[in-house]
């Protein structure tokens, strides 16, 4: 039996081939999944239900933002996680005077959501 080179050198590469398509699906997959909870922040933040920071603030990736607030760039030079959250959650307790709603007070949106917008906002 006489064994063609070409046809061998062809299916080795069609074999390589495929073996370099899955380990590059699999490193999708796996930068799918660590974005996924600056996402579910992301559509949280974005939704008038929720979080609407829109309304009030401007957002990089966002439509017909507001001005009531500062928008919100720089945010991992201007605020720590934790000040973040509690901004987010009641920002009563730094200003009595903000027209901001107190989240996480009211229960508008659950703790664990208020860390997810704040990891997206701390994205920006």
């Amino acid at each position: 039996m006489r064994i063609n080179f070409r046809q061998m050198i062809t299916s080795a590469s069609a074999i390589a081939i495929v073996a370099v398509m899955g380990i590059t699906t699999n490193i999708a997959t796996a930068e799918d999944k660590a974005a996924s909870p600056l996402e579910e922040g992301k559509k949280l933040a974005f939704n008038k239900k929720k979080g609407n920071c829109l309304a009030c603030h401007m957002i990089q990736g966002g439509e017909m933002a507001g001005n009531i607030g500062p928008p919100l760039i720089a945010m991992k030079a201007r605020f720590k996680r934790d000040a973040l959250i509690a901004q987010i959650t009641d920002a009563r307790e730094k200003n009595p005077n903000t027209i901001m709603p107190p989240f996480g007070t009211y229960s508008i949106v659950s703790e664990k959501e208020i860390e997810k917008i704040a990891d997206f906002i701390l994205s920006l």
